[in-house]
């Protein structure tokens, strides 16, 4: 049987910030965590190119990561933000507007998703939006985590986790235990993930600062790892791309809500 990795990268929109990476690998039945997760912070392209590098090998792999991967507009947002957020504003996930003067603004002037998609050519790993379910591939694509969580954990809200002004640290630590446990019930879907109980033990929400912000990335990769396997598993049956390629785009899933939403705008 063909080994398939589905790798998820959190990625910085700065290189001098850490990116979030983790792997799935699929045994036919469920997937379990490639271990272990990276223990050093990655920062640099070089350095996620070559985690990626060390889980693709010559075997099927698929990559879904959290950044614009296409953004030709100079300004203004890409149609892919306008229709998701169109599809997800009640849920409070729409998309942040990207262009290329803001996202170059903050790596030297160049698009760190157009770097990376560069690094993953080299090892055969194409950029395509558009999935075949279940047959062999080795493909990255665009995602945001949020609007899928809104979907997969039937969400009315998006999860406050994240460090914003006007949270405090008391919301987003139960908000942290809530992704925890949504993240083990993840065993429980169709494509099944289980995750080890060591991920996502409570101990970890008494991290702050800096410790916190990498036990979050971690947990984000790890959803964009799922996300990438959920998309190989059911394509657009279940699944929507937002935008298109030539313009940007952004692969999330959809529910009945979402596309009563979209049938109405």
């Amino acid at each position: 049987m063909r080994v398939q990795h589905f790798v998820g990268v959190d990625l910085a929109w700065s290189s001098r910030n850490p990116t979030g990476l983790a792997a799935l690998q699929w045994n036919g039945t469920a997937a379990t965590l490639v271990e272990p997760l990276p223990t050093t912070p990655r920062y640099t392209d070089d350095e996620i190119g070559a985690y990626i590098r060390s889980i693709a090998g010559h075997d099927d792999i698929v990559v879904a990561i959290d950044a614009p991967l296409t953004v030709p507009n100079q300004s203004g947002r890409r149609p892919a933000e306008a229709e998701l957020t169109a599809a997800f504003a009640r849920f409070h996930a729409g998309a942040h507007p990207a262009n290329r003067q803001r996202l170059a603004s903050y790596n030297g002037g160049t698009i760190r998703g157009e770097e990376l998609l560069s690094r993953l050519a080299t090892l055969d790993i194409q950029h395509d939006a558009v999935i075949v379910p279940r047959k062999p591939t080795r493909q990255a694509f665009e995602v945001y985590p949020h609007p899928a969580m809104v979907v997969l954990f039937q969400l009315e809200r998006v999860l406050k986790y994240k460090a914003k002004p006007g949270i405090p640290l008391a919301q987003r630590v139960e908000a942290f235990r809530q992704y925890q446990q949504h993240l083990r019930n993840l065993r429980q879907r169709v494509p099944p993930a289980i995750l080890p109980e060591a991920l996502l033990d409570t101990d970890h929400l008494s991290k702050r600062g800096r410790a916190l912000k990498t036990y979050e990335d971690q947990l984000d990769a790890v959803f964009c790892a799922y996300l990438a396997l959920y998309y190989w598993w059911w394509g657009t049956e279940r699944c929507r791309i937002f935008g298109d390629m030539e313009r940007g785009y952004i692969v999330a899933p959809v529910d009945h809500r979402v596309l009563a939403i979209s049938a109405i705008s």
